[in-house]
Protein backbone atom coordinates (compact mmCIF):
# COMPACT_ATOMS: atom_id res chain seq x y z
CA UNK A 1 0.00 0.00 0.00
CA UNK A 2 1.56 3.18 -1.27
CA UNK A 3 1.57 5.78 1.96
CA UNK A 4 0.60 9.24 0.86
CA UNK A 5 2.38 12.16 3.38
CA UNK A 6 -0.21 14.42 1.57
CA UNK A 7 -3.14 13.21 2.93
CA UNK A 8 -3.08 15.20 6.00
CA UNK A 9 -4.19 17.63 4.40
CA UNK A 10 -7.80 16.33 3.97
CA UNK A 11 -8.98 17.36 7.14
CA UNK A 12 -8.25 21.05 5.85
CA UNK A 13 -11.17 20.63 3.17
CA UNK A 14 -15.07 20.06 4.91
CA UNK A 15 -15.91 19.07 1.51
CA UNK A 16 -13.81 15.64 1.80
CA UNK A 17 -16.03 14.44 4.56
CA UNK A 18 -18.79 13.43 2.43
CA UNK A 19 -18.31 13.23 -1.29
CA UNK A 20 -15.52 12.08 -3.69
CA UNK A 21 -13.71 14.97 -5.19
CA UNK A 22 -12.20 14.86 -7.96
CA UNK A 23 -12.37 18.09 -10.31
CA UNK A 24 -10.01 20.28 -8.70
CA UNK A 25 -9.46 21.64 -12.49
CA UNK A 26 -12.74 23.09 -12.38
CA UNK A 27 -12.72 24.05 -8.75
CA UNK A 28 -10.83 23.38 -5.87
CA UNK A 29 -12.04 22.27 -3.13
CA UNK A 30 -12.45 24.69 -0.19
CA UNK A 31 -10.11 25.24 2.67
CA UNK A 32 -12.36 25.67 5.99
CA UNK A 33 -9.65 28.63 6.58
CA UNK A 34 -11.68 30.75 3.85
CA UNK A 35 -14.33 30.67 6.71
CA UNK A 36 -12.03 32.66 9.03
CA UNK A 37 -10.69 34.86 6.29
CA UNK A 38 -14.59 35.92 5.30
CA UNK A 39 -14.78 36.45 9.09
CA UNK A 40 -12.39 38.85 8.94
CA UNK A 41 -13.37 41.00 6.00
CA UNK A 42 -16.91 41.10 7.91
CA UNK A 43 -15.59 41.95 10.90
CA UNK A 44 -13.29 44.62 9.79
CA UNK A 45 -16.09 46.35 7.49
CA UNK A 46 -18.75 46.13 10.26
CA UNK A 47 -15.88 47.84 13.03
CA UNK A 48 -13.76 49.73 11.02
CA UNK A 49 -15.46 50.93 8.51
CA UNK A 50 -13.93 53.72 5.76
CA UNK A 51 -10.55 53.09 7.95
CA UNK A 52 -10.29 49.25 6.76
CA UNK A 53 -9.39 50.28 3.34
CA UNK A 54 -6.29 51.85 4.90
CA UNK A 55 -5.61 49.69 7.85
CA UNK A 56 -4.87 46.44 4.94
CA UNK A 57 -7.38 46.45 2.33
CA UNK A 58 -5.22 48.65 -0.25
CA UNK A 59 -2.33 46.55 0.29
CA UNK A 60 -4.24 43.08 0.29
CA UNK A 61 -3.71 42.63 -3.95
CA UNK A 62 -0.26 42.77 -3.02
CA UNK A 63 -0.60 40.22 -0.28
CA UNK A 64 -2.18 37.57 -2.11
CA UNK A 65 -0.41 37.97 -5.11
CA UNK A 66 2.98 37.69 -3.58
CA UNK A 67 1.22 34.24 -2.04
CA UNK A 68 1.48 33.36 -5.79
CA UNK A 69 4.79 34.33 -6.34
CA UNK A 70 6.50 31.73 -5.25
CA UNK A 71 4.35 29.21 -7.53
CA UNK A 72 5.59 30.55 -10.56
CA UNK A 73 9.08 31.50 -9.86
CA UNK A 74 8.16 35.96 -9.49
CA UNK A 75 9.60 38.21 -6.93
CA UNK A 76 7.63 39.78 -4.79
CA UNK A 77 5.06 42.78 -5.67
CA UNK A 78 5.15 41.64 -9.49
CA UNK A 79 1.54 40.14 -9.45
CA UNK A 80 -1.51 41.85 -9.39
CA UNK A 81 -5.51 40.22 -9.05
CA UNK A 82 -8.09 40.41 -10.61
CA UNK A 83 -11.54 39.30 -11.16
CA UNK A 84 -10.74 36.83 -14.29
CA UNK A 85 -8.58 35.33 -17.15
CA UNK A 86 -10.75 36.92 -19.77
CA UNK A 87 -10.48 41.01 -18.05
CA UNK A 88 -6.15 40.45 -17.73
CA UNK A 89 -6.30 38.99 -21.06
CA UNK A 90 -8.26 42.30 -22.56
CA UNK A 91 -5.63 44.59 -20.39
CA UNK A 92 -2.44 42.94 -21.80
CA UNK A 93 -4.08 43.43 -25.54
CA UNK A 94 -5.04 47.32 -24.83
CA UNK A 95 -0.92 47.52 -23.90
CA UNK A 96 0.12 46.47 -27.39
CA UNK A 97 0.50 48.36 -30.63
CA UNK A 98 -0.28 46.71 -33.89
CA UNK A 99 1.49 48.44 -36.62
CA UNK A 100 2.26 47.37 -40.56
CA UNK A 101 5.31 45.50 -38.75
CA UNK A 102 4.44 44.04 -36.10
CA UNK A 103 0.42 42.67 -35.95
CA UNK A 104 -0.04 39.17 -35.85
CA UNK A 105 -1.61 37.26 -32.60
CA UNK A 106 -0.48 33.45 -33.02
CA UNK A 107 -2.68 31.50 -30.73
CA UNK A 108 -4.50 27.77 -31.32
CA UNK A 109 -7.47 26.32 -31.86
CA UNK A 110 -7.69 24.42 -28.68
CA UNK A 111 -7.64 27.57 -26.58
CA UNK A 112 -10.36 27.96 -23.63
CA UNK A 113 -12.81 30.23 -26.20
CA UNK A 114 -12.51 32.85 -23.83
CA UNK A 115 -9.15 33.52 -24.73
CA UNK A 116 -10.01 33.39 -28.48
CA UNK A 117 -12.90 35.98 -27.94
CA UNK A 118 -10.69 38.23 -26.58
CA UNK A 119 -8.03 37.88 -29.31
CA UNK A 120 -10.34 37.70 -32.03
CA UNK A 121 -12.66 40.38 -31.27
CA UNK A 122 -10.89 43.15 -29.11
CA UNK A 123 -7.14 42.20 -30.99
CA UNK A 124 -9.01 42.74 -34.15
CA UNK A 125 -10.22 45.97 -33.32
CA UNK A 126 -7.03 47.43 -32.10
CA UNK A 127 -5.56 46.50 -35.91
CA UNK A 128 -4.40 42.57 -34.66
CA UNK A 129 -4.41 39.63 -37.50
CA UNK A 130 -4.95 36.57 -35.58
CA UNK A 131 -2.99 33.49 -36.59
CA UNK A 132 -5.27 30.72 -35.32
CA UNK A 133 -3.58 27.54 -35.78
CA UNK A 134 -5.34 24.33 -35.97
CA UNK A 135 -4.68 21.20 -34.20
CA UNK A 136 -6.53 18.95 -37.26
CA UNK A 137 -7.03 15.62 -35.50
CA UNK A 138 -4.78 15.71 -33.00
CA UNK A 139 -4.80 16.66 -29.13
CA UNK A 140 -3.02 19.96 -29.77
CA UNK A 141 -1.01 21.80 -32.95
CA UNK A 142 2.53 20.04 -32.73
CA UNK A 143 5.06 22.16 -31.51
CA UNK A 144 6.47 22.57 -35.35
CA UNK A 145 3.22 24.04 -36.52
CA UNK A 146 3.18 26.62 -33.84
CA UNK A 147 7.06 27.76 -34.71
CA UNK A 148 6.19 28.01 -38.18
CA UNK A 149 3.09 30.38 -37.65
CA UNK A 150 5.51 32.42 -35.71
CA UNK A 151 7.43 35.11 -38.08
CA UNK A 152 8.48 38.80 -38.06
CA UNK A 153 5.22 40.05 -38.31
CA UNK A 154 4.79 38.14 -34.67
CA UNK A 155 3.70 40.95 -31.94
CA UNK A 156 2.44 38.14 -29.78
CA UNK A 157 2.16 34.35 -29.35
CA UNK A 158 -0.83 33.69 -26.97
CA UNK A 159 -0.84 30.03 -25.62
CA UNK A 160 -2.24 28.43 -22.44
CA UNK A 161 0.20 26.07 -20.70
CA UNK A 162 -2.04 23.19 -20.36
CA UNK A 163 -4.92 22.26 -22.32
CA UNK A 164 -8.32 22.82 -21.06
CA UNK A 165 -9.75 20.11 -22.22
CA UNK A 166 -6.93 17.28 -23.00
CA UNK A 167 -4.37 18.67 -20.50
CA UNK A 168 -1.56 18.69 -23.21
CA UNK A 169 1.39 20.55 -21.60
CA UNK A 170 2.63 22.87 -23.87
CA UNK A 171 6.31 23.34 -25.13
CA UNK A 172 6.06 26.76 -23.72
CA UNK A 173 10.17 26.94 -23.69
CA UNK A 174 10.74 26.35 -27.13
CA UNK A 175 8.07 28.42 -28.16
CA UNK A 176 9.32 31.15 -26.46
CA UNK A 177 12.76 30.86 -27.98
CA UNK A 178 11.48 31.17 -31.39
CA UNK A 179 9.18 34.08 -30.27
CA UNK A 180 11.78 36.20 -28.72
CA UNK A 181 13.84 35.83 -31.96
CA UNK A 182 11.68 37.28 -33.93
CA UNK A 183 11.25 39.99 -31.02
CA UNK A 184 7.35 38.80 -30.12
CA UNK A 185 6.31 38.97 -26.80
CA UNK A 186 4.71 35.55 -24.99
CA UNK A 187 1.48 35.57 -22.97
CA UNK A 188 0.91 32.20 -21.24
CA UNK A 189 -2.73 31.18 -19.82
CA UNK A 190 -1.45 28.80 -17.14
CA UNK A 191 -4.74 27.96 -15.41
CA UNK A 192 -4.87 24.59 -15.48
CA UNK A 193 -1.01 24.34 -14.58
CA UNK A 194 -0.19 26.73 -11.09
CA UNK A 195 -0.67 24.78 -8.14
CA UNK A 196 -0.46 21.23 -9.70
CA UNK A 197 2.74 21.51 -11.49
CA UNK A 198 6.44 23.31 -10.89
CA UNK A 199 5.89 26.36 -13.57
CA UNK A 200 8.70 28.90 -13.52
CA UNK A 201 8.15 31.90 -15.48
CA UNK A 202 11.99 32.34 -15.88
CA UNK A 203 12.75 28.65 -16.99
CA UNK A 204 10.23 29.35 -19.11
CA UNK A 205 11.35 32.14 -20.71
CA UNK A 206 8.16 33.80 -20.65
CA UNK A 207 6.91 37.69 -20.43
CA UNK A 208 3.52 37.03 -19.17
CA UNK A 209 1.61 35.13 -17.52
CA UNK A 210 -2.17 34.35 -16.15
CA UNK A 211 -4.07 31.93 -14.23
CA UNK A 212 -6.33 32.19 -11.18
CA UNK A 213 -7.02 30.60 -8.10
CA UNK A 214 -10.46 28.97 -9.29
CA UNK A 215 -9.02 25.74 -9.63
CA UNK A 216 -5.76 24.40 -8.52
CA UNK A 217 -5.07 26.57 -5.92
CA UNK A 218 -8.10 26.35 -4.18
CA UNK A 219 -8.80 30.28 -4.37
CA UNK A 220 -12.52 30.27 -5.09
CA UNK A 221 -13.76 32.57 -7.59
CA UNK A 222 -13.06 36.02 -8.28
CA UNK A 223 -9.44 36.29 -8.37
CA UNK A 224 -7.12 35.72 -11.20
CA UNK A 225 -3.63 36.81 -11.15
CA UNK A 226 -0.99 38.68 -14.10
CA UNK A 227 2.72 38.75 -13.86
CA UNK A 228 4.67 40.47 -16.27
CA UNK A 229 8.31 40.94 -16.60
CA UNK A 230 9.58 43.48 -14.48
CA UNK A 231 11.63 45.13 -17.47
CA UNK A 232 8.17 45.10 -19.66
CA UNK A 233 6.21 46.11 -17.25
CA UNK A 234 8.36 49.31 -17.09
CA UNK A 235 7.23 49.52 -20.61
CA UNK A 236 3.78 48.40 -21.00
CA UNK A 237 0.80 51.19 -20.45
CA UNK A 238 -3.15 49.17 -20.54
CA UNK A 239 -5.69 51.21 -22.10
CA UNK A 240 -8.14 49.59 -20.19
CA UNK A 241 -7.47 51.03 -16.93
CA UNK A 242 -8.79 53.01 -13.77
CA UNK A 243 -7.85 54.78 -10.73
CA UNK A 244 -5.70 52.43 -9.31
CA UNK A 245 -3.28 52.45 -12.08
CA UNK A 246 -2.57 56.45 -11.37
CA UNK A 247 0.50 57.26 -9.59
CA UNK A 248 -1.32 59.48 -6.86
CA UNK A 249 -4.87 57.85 -7.11
CA UNK A 250 -6.36 60.03 -4.52
CA UNK A 251 -5.00 63.40 -6.44
CA UNK A 252 -8.13 62.47 -9.27
CA UNK A 253 -6.02 64.15 -11.18
CA UNK A 254 -8.29 64.09 -14.83
CA UNK A 255 -4.58 62.76 -16.79
CA UNK A 256 -3.37 59.48 -16.61
CA UNK A 257 0.13 59.32 -14.95
CA UNK A 258 0.81 55.73 -14.16
CA UNK A 259 2.39 54.41 -11.05
CA UNK A 260 6.04 52.62 -11.63
CA UNK A 261 4.92 49.49 -9.63
CA UNK A 262 3.20 46.49 -10.73
CA UNK A 263 -0.26 48.42 -9.42
CA UNK A 264 -0.08 50.05 -13.38
CA UNK A 265 -1.86 46.95 -14.54
CA UNK A 266 -5.09 47.38 -11.63
CA UNK A 267 -8.03 49.19 -12.83
CA UNK A 268 -11.25 50.05 -10.66
CA UNK A 269 -11.83 49.34 -6.67
CA UNK A 270 -10.51 45.70 -5.76
CA UNK A 271 -12.98 42.75 -4.90
CA UNK A 272 -12.07 42.70 -1.36
CA UNK A 273 -13.74 39.35 -0.51
CA UNK A 274 -12.20 37.16 -3.49
CA UNK A 275 -9.20 38.56 -2.24
CA UNK A 276 -9.54 37.27 1.47
CA UNK A 277 -11.42 33.73 0.26
CA UNK A 278 -8.21 33.59 -2.14
CA UNK A 279 -5.55 33.44 0.55
CA UNK A 280 -5.93 29.72 1.67
CA UNK A 281 -5.38 27.62 -0.83
CA UNK A 282 -2.21 28.80 -1.55
CA UNK A 283 -0.99 29.18 1.91
CA UNK A 284 -1.22 25.44 1.98
CA UNK A 285 -0.05 25.14 -1.58
CA UNK A 286 3.29 27.03 -0.38
CA UNK A 287 3.31 24.86 2.64
CA UNK A 288 3.81 21.27 0.97
CA UNK A 289 5.11 22.75 -2.56
CA UNK A 290 4.41 21.73 -5.95
CA UNK A 291 7.40 19.12 -6.62
CA UNK A 292 5.58 16.89 -4.19
CA UNK A 293 2.32 17.90 -5.50
CA UNK A 294 3.25 17.31 -9.15
CA UNK A 295 5.22 14.14 -7.82
CA UNK A 296 1.09 12.59 -6.71
CA UNK A 297 -0.64 13.98 -9.83
CA UNK A 298 1.52 12.07 -12.19
CA UNK A 299 1.16 8.67 -9.94
CA UNK A 300 -2.66 9.18 -9.52
CA UNK A 301 -3.07 10.17 -13.19
CA UNK A 302 -0.77 7.34 -14.05
CA UNK A 303 -3.24 5.35 -11.95
CA UNK A 304 -6.54 6.49 -13.52
CA UNK A 305 -4.88 5.82 -17.23
CA UNK A 306 -3.65 2.15 -16.57
CA UNK A 307 -7.17 1.63 -15.08
CA UNK A 308 -8.64 3.44 -17.98
CA UNK A 309 -6.94 1.22 -20.21
CA UNK A 310 -8.06 -1.73 -18.69
CA UNK A 311 -11.62 -1.07 -18.99
CA UNK A 312 -11.63 0.08 -23.04
CA UNK A 313 -12.54 4.22 -22.12
CA UNK A 314 -11.01 6.57 -24.84
CA UNK A 315 -8.28 8.48 -23.47
CA UNK A 316 -7.90 12.39 -24.49
CA UNK A 317 -5.18 12.74 -22.54
CA UNK A 318 -1.27 12.51 -23.44
CA UNK A 319 0.11 8.63 -21.94
CA UNK A 320 3.64 10.05 -21.18
CA UNK A 321 3.61 12.19 -17.80
CA UNK A 322 5.96 15.01 -19.10
CA UNK A 323 3.32 15.73 -21.98
CA UNK A 324 0.09 16.30 -19.69
CA UNK A 325 -1.02 18.41 -16.77
CA UNK A 326 -3.18 16.97 -13.62
CA UNK A 327 -6.37 16.08 -15.51
CA UNK A 328 -6.87 12.94 -17.42
CA UNK A 329 -9.81 13.26 -19.73
CA UNK A 330 -11.54 9.89 -20.74
CA UNK A 331 -14.47 9.06 -23.31
CA UNK A 332 -17.04 6.19 -23.51
CA UNK A 333 -20.74 6.04 -24.81
CA UNK A 334 -22.73 7.61 -23.22
CA UNK A 335 -20.28 9.98 -21.08
CA UNK A 336 -22.53 12.61 -20.84
CA UNK A 337 -25.30 10.70 -19.01
CA UNK A 338 -22.51 8.82 -17.09
CA UNK A 339 -21.22 12.64 -16.09
CA UNK A 340 -24.71 13.52 -14.41
CA UNK A 341 -25.16 10.15 -12.53
CA UNK A 342 -21.30 10.71 -11.14
CA UNK A 343 -22.61 14.08 -9.62
CA UNK A 344 -26.08 12.49 -7.95
CA UNK A 345 -23.93 10.23 -6.34
CA UNK A 346 -21.46 13.04 -5.25
CA UNK A 347 -18.51 11.97 -7.30
CA UNK A 348 -17.72 15.03 -8.33
CA UNK A 349 -15.99 15.32 -12.04
CA UNK A 350 -17.20 17.34 -15.15
CA UNK A 351 -17.93 16.75 -18.45
CA UNK A 352 -16.67 18.95 -21.78
CA UNK A 353 -18.26 18.71 -25.19
CA UNK A 354 -16.05 16.67 -28.00
CA UNK A 355 -14.06 15.24 -25.48
CA UNK A 356 -15.48 13.72 -22.13
CA UNK A 357 -15.37 13.38 -18.68
CA UNK A 358 -12.49 14.65 -17.00
CA UNK A 359 -10.80 13.47 -13.67
CA UNK A 360 -8.86 15.36 -11.57
CA UNK A 361 -7.08 14.59 -8.58
CA UNK A 362 -5.43 16.70 -6.45
CA UNK A 363 -2.97 16.52 -3.39
CA UNK A 364 -6.01 15.68 -0.90
CA UNK A 365 -7.15 12.71 -2.97
CA UNK A 366 -6.69 8.86 -1.99
CA UNK A 367 -6.29 6.23 -4.55
CA UNK A 368 -9.35 4.53 -3.18
CA UNK A 369 -11.64 7.65 -4.21
CA UNK A 370 -10.37 6.80 -7.79
CA UNK A 371 -11.37 3.02 -7.12
CA UNK A 372 -14.80 4.43 -6.13
CA UNK A 373 -14.60 6.77 -9.21
CA UNK A 374 -14.16 3.25 -11.95
CA UNK A 375 -16.63 1.51 -9.89
CA UNK A 376 -19.20 3.56 -10.34
CA UNK A 377 -18.52 3.85 -13.38
CA UNK A 378 -19.05 0.09 -14.17
CA UNK A 379 -22.52 0.16 -11.88
CA UNK A 380 -23.80 3.01 -14.50
CA UNK A 381 -23.22 1.32 -17.30
CA UNK A 382 -25.15 -1.65 -16.20
CA UNK A 383 -28.57 0.80 -17.00
CA UNK A 384 -27.79 1.56 -20.75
Amino acid sequence: MHKDQLLVYRKEFPILKDSVYLISNSLGAMPKKVNKYLKQYTSEWASKGVKAWEEGWWMLNNEVGNLIAPLIGAGKNQITIHTNVSLIQSIVISCLNFNKKKYKIITTDTEFPSDLYVYSLFGKALGAEVKIVKSGKALYPSTEKILNAIDNKTRLVALSHVNFKTAYKTDIKLIAEKAHKVGAIVFVDAYHSVGVMDVDVNKLGIDILTGGTLKWLCGGPGAAFLWVKPELSKILKPKITGWLAHKVPFSFQLKMNYTDTNYSFLNGTPSIPALYAAKAGPEIINKIGTKKIREKSIRQTSLIIAKALKEGYDILTPLQPELRGGTVTLNMPNAFAISKELLRRNIFIDYRENAGIRIAPHFYNTDEEIDIFFEAIREIKKNF
